[in-house]
């Protein structure tokens, strides 16, 4: 795993998009176009960030917002991968504060993420999902994500970096999605354990039940899942997790889990494939 400043620069380039307020449930709220600039400086020392969010799709009005700064480090709370993808969020959970965490894919001439925020009653509020193409670039979104395209067996490897800056762990994974009528049955195997859980199918959702914690996985567009709790839950272990289908079975996710003090304590990379 290269250092997190290397990983982070293969994010630079000018990024054409959009910011799409989402619901608790999924739903679209509102959209905005977006150009997100992000461009080295003395040799790869300093980036300069400068985000602007317009009214029209075509860039022409003057931007509603224009937000810049410039990056010499990075905070701890923010990880790197070697493909540029990032997780970054909240250090801890605690009770009337709020919480959030911002999850981020870079594939070719592509980026996606999405933000997750909680209220400080710990319930789920808002999502945002942001779709960025390359400038200049032919690149295409994806079809928003179907439970058929999940179902089967994936295989890959999980890359896990940690709070307290220990060395990173690569580590081998199977995630298997099964349909039994009307139910979903999940079989994780990681780290020598095989975690199995059962969902149902509403709407646009997989909700689980089962882990004492009701939990939810939003399909949304672009190949996207989004996988939270709908409340956190004091004294109690959570993660959570978003996903993107970058191409026929090709997935990848980002994870970060928090102890049952409500402590950051690691970010999760997932590059996996699904079997034949």
């Amino acid at each position: 795993m290269g250092s997190n400043w290397e990983n982070f620069l293969k994010n630079l380039g000018e990024w054409r998009g959009s910011f799409t307020q989402l619901s608790p449930q999924g739903e679209i709220l509102s959209s905005t176009p977006s150009i997100l600039n992000l461009e080295a400086f003395e040799e790869n020392q300093l980036v300069q960030f400068r985000l602007r969010r317009y009214a029209t799709p075509d860039y022409q009005e003057p931007p509603l917002q224009d937000y810049r700064q410039d990056y010499r480090t990075l905070g701890r709370q923010i990880i790197f991968f070697d493909t540029g993808a990032f997780s970054k969020g909240s250090f801890q959970f605690a009770p009337f504060s709020d919480f959030g965490a911002e999850f981020g894919f870079v594939h070719q001439d592509r980026r996606l993420r999405l933000v997750q925020l909680f209220d400080q009653q710990s319930q789920l509020s808002s999502l945002t999902l942001i779709r960025e193409f390359r400038s200049g670039s032919q690149a295409q979104e994806r079809p928003p994500l179907t439970l058929e395209q999940l179902l089967g067996t994936w295989q890959g490897q999980a890359c896990t970096a940690y709070a307290d800056l220990r060395s990173p762990e690569v580590t081998p994974t199977e995630l298997s999605l099964q349909q039994q009528g009307k139910e979903i049955e999940q079989h994780l195997h990681f780290r020598g354990q095989i975690l199995v859980d059962r969902a149902q199918m509403e709407g646009n959702r997989l909700l689980f039940t089962s882990q004492g914690q009701l939990r939810q996985i939003l399909f949304l567009p672009d190949g996207t899942s989004c996988n939270t709790p709908l409340t956190l839950l004091l004294r109690q272990p959570f993660f959570v997790e978003v996903g993107w289908l970058l191409a026929t079975g090709q997935r990848q996710r980002l994870i970060r889990h928090y102890d049952a003090t409500g402590a950051w304590v690691s970010a999760t990379w997932v590059t996996e494939t699904k079997l034949s």
